[in-house]
C-alpha cells in the first residue's frame, strides 16, 4: 500500500512551520507523490492565519511544481458542541476540511467529555475528517468514535508525526487502527509536515495501518480516485448542509 496524497501539510501560514506552499509542493514531488492537501491550522490557532487566508486559496492553481494541489484546513474543535474555529461558508469553499484537538484552543478534558467533543465534530456536516484522533492527550472512547466516523461517512486520520511528538501515541494509535479494521471505517493517513521534506512521509503511520489489517479501499488517500471521490462527496454535502442552514 502507498500513499498518493498526503491530506495533512503545513506551510509557514500556520505559525509555527518552516515552508512555503511551493516548497511544499515540490516535497511531494520528490517523493514521488500526485499531490497534497494544504491543512494549515485553523485561526483559533495562536500565530496561525487570519480566516481570509482560506477564502483566498481558491486564487491557487490546481497544479503546483507538478503535483495536484487541494485547498484545505486543519480547523480546532473549540467545545463539547464540535464547533470549528473556521466560518461554514469559509469550509464550503475548500477541498477537505479536517478538525482535531490541540490544547491550546480545548484544554483536554475527561473520557466521556472528549468523546463528546469528538463525536459532535464527527457529526458536523462540515467536517470530512479527525485529525490525530490517537492523541493519548485526549482519551476517547475509541469503539464509540470509530462508530460515529462509521455512521457519518467520516474520515479518522492515522498521523505518522503522533509517534515522534505525541507520547503515548504507539499504543493508542494501534488500538484505534484495529477498531477501525474491524468496524470498517474510513482512514486517511497524513504526515502532518510542517516541513517539506517531511511531506508524504508516513511510514509508521503506514505501519499501524498494515499491522490492524486495515484495508487498502478503507483508506481514502492511497489512490488518487479514490480520494477525488471521497472530497467530492464531502463537498457536496457541506453545500447542501449551507443551502439548509437557517442564515441561508
Amino acid at each position: 500500500m502507498k500513499i498518493r496524497i498526503d491530506t495533512h501539510t503545513h506551510s509557514v501560514a500556520s505559525g509555527h512551520a518552516y515552508s512555503t506552499i511551493d516548497e511544499l509542493a515540490r516535497g511531494a514531488r520528490r517523493r514521488g507523490l500526485r499531490g497534497f492537501v494544504l491543512t494549515d491550522h485553523g485561526p483559533g490557532m495562536p500565530g496561525s492565519t487570519h480566516p481570509y487566508h482560506f477564502g483566498n486559496l481558491r486564487i491557487l492553481p490546481p497544479r503546483i511544481c507538478g503535483v495536484r494541489f487541494y485547498s484545505g484546513v486543519e480547523a480546532n474543535i473549540m467545545d463539547l458542541d464540535g464547533r470549528l474555529d473556521l466560518a461554514d461558508y469559509l469550509c464550503i469553499r475548500l477541498d477537505f476540511v479536517m478538525a482535531g484537538f490541540h490544547d491550546i484552543c480545548y484544554k483536554p478534558r475527561n473520557r466521556d467529555e472528549n468523546t463528546q467533543a469528538l463525536i459532535a465534530a464527527l457529526a458536523n456536516p462540515f467536517v470530512d475528517a479527525i485529525s490525530h484522533p490517537g492523541n493519548p492527550q485526549f482519551p476517547v472512547d475509541q469503539r464509540a468514535v470509530v462508530r460515529a466516523a462509521v455512521e457519518h461517512g467520516k474520515a479518522l486520520e492515522i498521523n505518522n508525526s503522533s509517534f515522534r511528538i505525541r507520547k503515548g501515541s504507539d499504543a493508542s494509535c494501534a488500538s484505534l487502527a484495529e477498531l477501525i479494521a474491524a468496524e470498517g471505517a474510513l482512514v486517511v493517513c497524513g504526515s502532518d509536515a510542517h516541513y517539506w521534506r517531511d511531506v508524504g512521509k508516513v511510514p509508521l503511520a503506514l505501519a499501524v495501518i498494515k499491522a490492524a489489517g486495515i484495508r487498502e479501499e478503507q483508506v481514502i488517500n492511497a489512490s488518487e480516485r479514490g480520494f477525488m471521490n471521497f472530497i467530492a462527496g464531502r463537498k457536496s454535502a457541506r453545500i447542501t448542509a449551507a443551502s439548509k442552514a437557517p442564515h441561508a
